[in-house]
C-alpha cells in the first residue's frame, strides 16, 4: 500500500498524504488536485475505490463512421473523456460497411434512453441525404449535436473545422516552396466538407498562382474515396497531370499518395510534395513525417460535449455552426519544387 501511495503521489505531483485523503474520500482537497490523483490511478492501472466511482448522470450516444481512420478514435476519445468528466457514460456506436446504418444505431440508442447523441461525419454531411431524420429525432425530444458537416435544413448546433482555411494554409505553404502545379485529392463531391475544401482550394490557387477557376477545377482536383487506396488513385491521376505537389483531404489519403509516388520511382519530398489533413495520431512518425493541416480535435470534441450538455440542461446553444481554425504542421513530406532546386 505504501509503495502504491508513493507511485500515485509521484505520478500526480502531490504528497502521499494528499493521495490518502483523496482515496479515503476526505474533504479539504481541491477539485483539480483530486482529478490529478484519480488520473494518476488510471494511468498506473490501479482500480478506483468504489466510493470514488462517479454515479452516471445517464448515457450519451456517440455515432461515428468506421474506426480505421485514426482521426475518428481520436475524436471519440476526447468526447468520451469530456462526457465522463461530467458524469455521463459514453456509448460508442460505429458504422461499418454492411453493418448497422446511422438510423438503426440512432433507434438503438433512443430505445436505451440516452440523454443525447453526438454525430460525427454522419448523414448530415451528405448533401443527398434526407435531413428529415434529424427533425424526427428532435420531435422525440432527444438533444443532439452534429460534428463535421453542415445543413441549413437541420435546426441543431454544428461543430466544424474551417475547411476553406485549411486549403488556404496548404496551398500558401506549397506556393511559397515554388510549386506551381498543386493538386487536390479528396472524397466524393456530395459531402459538405469536400465541397468546402474545393471552394477554399480553388480560391487559394487563384490568389497564389493566378490560375482560372475552370483550370483548377478541371485539371487540379481529383475526387476519390477517403481511404489509402483512394489517395493512391487520386494522386496517381494528379501526377499524370504534372502536379509536383498534392494536398490530400485526409492523412490516410496522403499515405496513399506517398505510396503512389514510390510506385513510380519518385521520392517524397524530393520529386513530389504531399500534404495531409487531420494530423492523426502517429502521423508524425511516418516515412517521411507527414506535413499536414491539423484538425483542432480537442477543441471540437470538448465543444461538442459542452454544447450537448447545454441542450440536455434545457439551455440550448444557438442553432448555428461553431467553426474551429486548423493549423499547418510542417514536417518532412514537403520541400521546394523540383525546378526551384535546379536554379543557381
Amino acid at each position: 500500500m505504501t509503495t502504491r501511495l508513493a507511485d500515485i503521489a509521484a505520478q500526480a505531483g502531490v504528497s502521499e498524504a494528499t493521495v490518502s485523503r483523496v482515496l479515503n474520500g476526505k474533504p479539504g482537497v481541491a477539485a483539480t488536485t483530486r482529478q490529478s490523483v484519480l488520473a494518476a490511478l488510471d494511468v498506473l492501472g490501479y482500480e478506483r475505490p468504489v466510493r470514488l466511482r462517479q454515479r452516471s448522470e445517464g448515457l450519451v450516444g456517440l455515432i461515428t463512421p468506421e474506426l480505421e481512420n485514426p482521426i475518428f478514435p481520436a475524436l471519440a476519445q476526447v468526447i468520451g473523456q469530456a462526457l465522463t468528466r461530467q458524469g455521463y457514460t459514453p456509448v460508442l456506436a460505429t458504422q461499418t460497411p454492411g453493418g448497422s446504418t446511422e438510423d438503426e444505431l440512432t433507434e438503438m440508442l433512443v430505445d436505451r434512453g440516452v440523454a443525447g447523441i453526438i454525430y460525427v461525419s454522419g448523414l448530415h454531411a451528405d448533401t443527398t441525404a434526407d435531413m428529415q431524420r434529424y427533425e424526427r429525432l428532435r420531435a422525440q425530444g432527444v438533444p443532439f449535436v452534429l460534428v463535421d458537416g453542415f445543413s441549413p435544413k437541420v435546426q441543431a448546433p454544428f461543430i466544424s473545422p474551417d475547411d476553406r482555411a485549411a486549403m488556404a494554409l496548404a496551398v500558401t505553404h506549397l506556393a511559397s516552396l515554388g510549386h506551381t502545379r498543386i493538386g487536390l485529392a479528396l472524397g466524393p463531391k456530395r459531402f459538405v466538407p469536400v465541397q468546402r475544401k474545393v471552394e477554399g482550394f480553388v480560391r487559394a490557387v487563384q490568389e497564389q498562382l493566378g490560375l482560372s477557376a475552370e483550370t483548377v477545377e478541371t485539371e487540379l482536383i481529383q475526387h476519390s474515396l477517403y481511404t489509402l487506396e483512394g489517395g493512391q488513385a487520386a494522386a496517381g491521376a494528379l501526377m499524370d497531370r504534372d502536379c509536383t505537389a498534392v494536398v490530400c483531404a485526409s492523412d490516410m489519403m496522403a499515405l496513399g499518395a506517398i505510396r503512389s509516388a514510390r510506385q513510380r520511382g519518385l521520392e517524397v519530398p524530393r520529386d513530389i510534395s504531399v500534404v495531409g489533413f487531420d494530423d492523426s495520431p502517429l502521423i508524425a512518425f511516418t516515412d517521411p513525417p507527414l506535413t499536414t493541416v491539423r484538425k483542432p480535435v480537442p477543441a471540437m470534441g470538448q465543444a461538442a460535449v459542452r454544447t450537448l450538455l447545454e441542450e440536455i440542461g434545457g439551455t440550448p446553444a444557438p442553432h448555428s455552426e461553431f467553426v474551429f481554425m486548423p493549423e499547418l504542421v510542417v514536417r518532412g513530406s514537403t520541400a521546394s519544387a523540383p525546378g526551384e532546386r535546379k536554379r543557381p
